[in-house]
């Protein structure tokens, strides 16, 4: 009620402006009676123009005369949007109205407009002004075949007509595009708070463990007790984190002990003027290069300035990550599931050859745990929109035992030669589209040394991006090739070629290559309301010996409601003049996941089709059901056709809150028998309480953040002694909804955090009882690291209101604007739109100090001056500012007028 008394009382102000504007007496007659007709230069009135439910952008001037009001000519045309052309210098205004075929011409000197109706006289209905000519409303209705009615109360000019009109037309077009496309907002991470972790000298580590006990009855070796454990730590040691993973055998005698140090730094700050974001030492991989050698995993050093987890291969990439024991983990593209793998008792999976397209590629691996746990790791690979900027250095080098962990704990227990490997890179940016690179690296291949240099060009071409590199083995031989990645229409291709000259052998060139080509595409397929993505790649390669291997493969997946499906089809056929002849090669692989009737069902299947064993391989088929919110019962089976065997296993679940227990059973066909106990858990320091913490959740692996709220009585964003802490509180992370709630000592602590990947930590509004009090801030950038807890402090204020009425730079009330407050680092808080009269509010704003501005681009469009008076204080003994009338400010004294349909001339606007 009180704000409606406010808007009337703001109307009644308006008119009681509009009753008392003086105006001069005004002499109609003659054209030369007319023109000596002059008001004072404020005297005009400003009306807002409204057709429909439409409101004009453009204000008109008018001004009362004897025979009601005229309207400015030059104003109407631009608000209208009509293509007609004003010269006053000439008196005569021409072009069309609202159609080509309806001609205008208005000739002042002769008293005449020419119209569709035909030519007429203009019977004193012109008058001179200060700004131009003024045109009385009855005459411009006649002219222009528009009604105009003038609603002096509310300075609105009302338009009526029966007739489609273009600037009607383009309105609704614009209205349905931003219905169908509505404006994503932006969020830029770095407006948001900071959360500092330094590093220190110590902090205690957080523990994984996985323990897994079984006893197997088997035809052959007979009876035998197994049992496995895993332990891998994170914490932070030197001013640096460190990793190590200890494993044992299936007889409980460790194995292999991994561990590696290391600093990330996404600002690039490490080793002074080399601003390095990676420096690794322990077990490390090194990274790949574009014709040399392949990404590896080994025991050695590595120092990298790129992006963390940024693509060093151009149309392919690789994936590793860890996965402990009894986990599976699948890969999917885009949304797509591609690749499926069992954890193989090693600690880590490996996705290779993963082929990129142009633009945007997600990939996502999600490991599935033995007791029902799942997990997920995002990585983004964009091709042809991540180019290097002009000047903008990358490099890279390391050196590593390959295959090897930094402490043998069996001797010699790993597989491969264990040579030494050694290399480095460095990429430099040209211009927005071109950059450039180089690398060198030696590994041991084929039982011999290999030293490669390469040389490399990116460029950008429209759509596309292409590749041209050259590589040079040291004694032996060398290699071209050319790369193109690019999108036409709905279908992204990817090419190839590549000459090798002379003896080269690399992890990308097989033995005796002479040169290959290759082509592959993806696109998606529309059956109906089904989407059908599917991907295709030819290649063929030619061989010194005379052979010829020629590879086809397919894939496609259907991501439906329920069920996630992938068919894989691989054919190879190699073509041999030697005394082997052809060889011919099939294979299908079928990977399908799904949630049917409440059951999580996965499954995977292969096939040979041709070649020496023909026939359906194996298959595997897992089925989940969620008992209660922390049980699952699985039920599995596998099937081996060449040894024309079935395994059948059952497995109970049960999440606890400081670990998690499985225990199952299974039969063979051929009459074996096993079970198995495992148990997991986690433990570290506990950030909130102090001692020792016990979880289910992999504290070790991912980040946490143990965030503190209170109440910030005095608005200042720090807490002060005898401020309250704030129990019973939800605290989110990122998009998801409250992760934990605070305790008695207002911390809560969020696991699971994605390391090395910023992301919000804030409060859920949800949470708060008293509707009074809110947020300080939108929320805190923290970015994890593995076993670290990240501590933030999150203020809760009481909340007050900021209300006024927005005048344009002519004194009337300005709907549409968006308003923003910022606090004291120019952070903006709140953002609202000023209403149809005028008025804006801030609601739920928490105590502390802030400006009011007009938003960037609505300043820039309305050409007016950002900031909008004084910095004011919200508080305990002001919970409610009033402002009343706030006036936007012009950035200049006049400004050019311009029509997209044609010229009205240029008219001094002075507001």
């Amino acid at each position: 009620m009180i704000r409606h008394m406010r808007r009337l009382a703001a109307k009644a102000a308006c008119a009681l402006a509009l009753a008392l504007v003086s105006v001069s007496p005004v002499h109609a007659g003659t054209e030369e009676s007319v023109r000596t007709w002059q008001v004072e230069e404020d005297a005009f009135l400003l009306l807002q123009p409204v057709i429909g439910p439409y409101k004009l952008k453009s204000d008109i001037r008018g001004y009362h005369t004897d025979k009601g009001v005229c309207l400015d000519l030059a104003d109407t045309i631009q608000a209208l949007d009509m293509p007609i052309r004003l010269d006053k210098k000439a008196r005569r205004a021409t072009g069309w109205v609202f159609a080509e075929d309806r001609e205008f011409i208005l000739d002042r000197s002769a008293g005449t407009v020419a119209t569709a109706s035909g030519v007429i006289g203009v019977n004193n209905a012109i008058y001179d002004s200060p700004e131009g000519w003024c045109v009385d409303t009855q005459a411009l209705s006649h002219w222009f075949g528009l009604e105009f009615e003038v609603d002096n109360y509310n300075a609105i000019l009302r338009l009526t007509t029966d007739r489609d009109l273009p600037f009607i037309a383009a309105i609704e077009r614009k209205s349905r595009a931003a219905r169908l496309r509505p404006p994503k907002p932006s969020f830029d991470l770095s407006n948001l708070p900071q959360a500092e972790m330094a590093y220190q000298s110590w902090r205690e580590p957080s523990f994984d463990v996985v323990a897994r006990a079984g006893y197997r009855t088997d035809t052959t070796p007979g009876e035998r007790v197994a049992g496995r454990v895993e332990l891998y730590a994170s914490g932070e040691v030197a001013r640096a984190s460190y990793s190590a993973r200890l494993a044992t055998d299936t007889d409980l005698v460790p194995e292999s002990l991994r561990l590696t140090v290391y600093r990330n730094d996404p600002k690039g700050t490490l080793l002074g003027p080399l601003g390095a974001t990676q420096l690794a030492a322990g077990d490390v991989q090194s990274l790949s290069g574009q014709l040399s050698g392949k990404s590896a995993i080994g025991r050695g050093v590595f120092v990298s300035n790129q992006p963390l987890g940024r693509n060093a291969s151009f149309s392919e990439t690789t994936l590793h990550g860890a996965l402990p024991a009894g986990w599976d983990a699948e890969l999917y593209r885009n949304g797509q599931l591609i690749a499926f793998q069992e954890g193989d008792g090693d600690g880590r999976y490996e996705f290779t050859g993963i082929d990129l397209y142009y633009g945007r590629n997600d990939l996502e691996v999600v490991l599935y745990g033995p007791q029902g746990q799942i997990r997920r790791e995002q990585t983004r690979f964009p091709v042809g929109t991540n180019n290097l900027k002009p000047g903008q250095a990358y490099y890279w080098a390391g050196a590593l035992q390959e295959d090897h962990d930094l402490i043998d704990l069996k001797g010699g227990a790993f597989r491969g030669p264990q040579e030494w490997r050694w290399g480095g890179g460095y990429e430099y940016g040209i211009d927005r589209k071109t950059s450039v690179g180089a690398g060198l690296q030696s590994f041991w291949l084929d039982g011999q040394r290999r030293n490669i240099a390469e040389a490399v060009l990116w460029r950008s071409l429209g759509p596309m991006q292409v590749e041209l590199a050259a590589a040079h083995e040291f004694g032996a031989g060398s290699v071209t090739q050319g790369r193109v990645l690019g999108r036409i229409g709905p279908l992204n291709l990817a090419a190839h070629t590549l000459w090798s000259h002379g003896d080269f052998r690399s992890e990308f060139v097989t033995a005796g290559l002479a040169r290959e080509v290759g082509l592959r595409f993806d696109t998606s397929l529309r059956l109906g309301r089904l989407q059908l993505p599917l991907q295709a790649a030819v290649q063929r390669s030619w061989y010194d010996d005379g052979d010829r291997l020629t590879r086809l493969a397919m894939q496609s997946s259907v991501m439906a409601r329920f069920i996630a499906l992938s068919a894989q089809l691989d054919h190879e056929h190699r073509q041999s003049t030697g005394p082997t002849g052809d060889f011919r090669r099939t294979q299908l692989r079928l990977i399908a996941n799904s949630r049917l009737f409440g059951l999580r069902l996965r499954g995977n299947a292969d096939f040979d089709f041709a070649g020496r064993e023909r026939g359906f391989n194996s298959a595997r088929f897992s089925a989940e059901k969620q008992l209660t919110n922390r049980s699952d019962l699985a039920a599995e089976v596998e099937h081996f056709a060449r040894y024309d065997k079935s395994r059948f296993s059952l497995g109970y679940a049960h999440r606890f809150d400081s670990f998690a227990l499985r225990s199952d059973a299974s039969m063979d066909t051929d009459g074996a028998v096993g079970a198995n106990m495992s148990v997991s858990f986690s433990f570290g320091p506990d950030p909130a309480g102090g001692g020792i913490r016990f979880s289910e959740t992999k504290l070790a692996r991912t980040g946490l953040a143990a965030v503190t709220v209170f109440r910030d009585d005095d608005g200042n964003g720090l807490r002060s002694p005898g401020e309250e802490l704030m129990s019973e509180v939800g605290v989110a992370a990122g998009l998801r909804r409250a992760d934990a709630l605070t305790g008695e000592g207002g911390t809560a602590v969020v696991d699971g955090l994605q390391p090395f990947v910023p992301v919000v930590v804030g409060i859920d509004e949800a949470t708060l009882e008293d509707p009074f009090l809110a947020p300080a801030v939108k929320g805190v950038v923290v970015v994890p690291r593995p076993g670290v807890a990240a501590r933030v402090e999150l203020p809760i204020a009481p909340s007050g209101e900021i209300e006024g009425v927005l005048l344009g730079v002519n004194g009337i009330e300005r709907s549409g604007v968006m308003l923003e407050l910022t606090d004291p680092a120019g952070r903006v808080v709140a953002a609202t739109l000023s209403e149809f009269d005028g008025f804006f509010l801030f609601q739920r704003v928490a105590y502390g100090r802030y400006s009011l501005r007009v938003s960037a681009e609505a300043a820039e469009t309305l050409g007016v001056e950002a900031p909008l008076g004084d910095p004011l204080t919200l508080g305990r003994d002001r919970d409610i500012v009033r402002l009343g009338a706030v006036k936007l400010r012009p950035k200049l004294a006049t400004t050019r007028l311009a029509h997209r349909g044609g010229g009205v001339g240029d008219v001094d606007r002075s507001p």
